[in-house]
């Protein structure tokens, strides 16, 4: 269900601590306390308060406390919600450039991902934000997602046939998953666990930590790595709420976003692999040997239907170019 705004006013009342600075900025995240985005958001607001003397602080509204994230983001452009951890999927058919990042098989690697959003390329788009009441101020890592399900092992694109997956709600992702032969489902993170385990979507496709965090693995005993997508995270921040700073202020909450990245990626990497560990033990089975060349064949129609300009074209050239 759709978060009010007076729900959303309700849950944004200060804590005796933020009420002590001048001002804090409330952020919005999907997922619990305690997972990488979180933390890495918390992280900056301890540099942002130390920084500015306590003049400045971040309050982190985990776990959906202010909606999903389709929702926030609307939020977050009328000013309601001051910052957002979002994964760039939802954006996609906000801001065009962004459907980039999201194409399947874009990134050879995670390295080659840091790499392009940590240059031009990924200061490019960061850009395109503005024009759409909102600053991106970061990158953050999204992992590499890979099909998961309730029904069978998937080893080859055939597998796929017929099946049904949640997808985020965004066009490439959903043009995805019907290339490969499968039935996309968009709907919010947040309803996916119960339609699976009741039958109403095979699975769902995401990264290691967000496939145990979300307790997914208890209802989709198979999790094929096919990595089709690496998509980043971005933390975006409300331009109503931006443009209340001062120019000392702004610089400030961009270099706190800049410095809390390095530990993002470095709490980021001690959980996949201890979310990796928990999964395996779980006993859910990991199909890794996987053929990946029938699945990036497959994803000619998706570059196709959604690469449909020069200026996105040359896009996707620069990214396939940076070594």
């Amino acid at each position: 269900m759709k978060t009010t705004l007076t729900a959303i006013a309700a849950l944004m009342v200060g804590t005796g601590a933020a009420m002590a600075c001048e001002v804090t900025l409330r952020s919005s995240d999907t997922h619990p306390e305690g997972y990488p985005t979180v933390t890495a958001v918390q992280h900056m607001g301890e540099l942002l308060e130390e920084r500015s003397d306590g003049r400045l602080c971040i309050e982190v509204f985990h776990s959906a406390q202010l909606g999903e994230e389709a929702d926030t983001i609307e939020q977050t452009q009328l000013g309601v919600i001051d910052m957002n951890r979002v994964s760039l999927g939802p954006f996609n058919n906000i801001i065009e450039e962004t459907k980039v990042f999201s194409l399947p098989y874009i990134f050879r690697s995670v390295d080659h991902m840091h790499r392009v959003v940590d240059g031009e390329i990924g200061q490019d788009i960061l850009a395109e934000f503005e024009e759409h009441d909102l600053v991106g101020l970061a990158y953050f890592d999204g992992g590499a997602r890979s099909f998961y399900n309730s029904q069978k092992p998937i080893t080859s694109i055939d597998d796929i046939e017929g099946m049904s997956f949640r997808v985020m709600q965004s066009d490439v992702f959903v043009d995805m998953v019907d290339a490969l032969g499968g039935n996309a489902t968009p709907m919010p993170y947040g309803e996916v666990y119960t339609s699976i385990q009741t039958g109403a979507i095979d699975g769902a496709e995401n990264n290691w930590p967000s496939f145990e965090s979300s307790g997914h693995y208890e209802v989709a005993g198979y999790y094929t790595l096919d990595e089709h997508l690496i998509v980043p995270e971005v933390l975006v921040m409300s331009k109503t709420a931006w443009d209340r700073l001062s120019a000392e202020d702004q610089e400030l909450v961009r270099q706190a976003a800049k410095d809390a990245v390095p530990y993002m990626r470095e709490q980021w990497q001690a959980r996949e692999a201890a979310s990796e560990e928990q999964v395996r033990a779980a006993g859910v089975e990991i199909i890794e040997d996987i053929d990946k060349t029938p699945f990036i064949e497959a994803m000619g129609p998706v570059y196709d239907t959604h690469v449909t300009s020069d200026a996105l074209r040359e896009l996707v050239t620069r990214i396939q170019e940076t070594e």
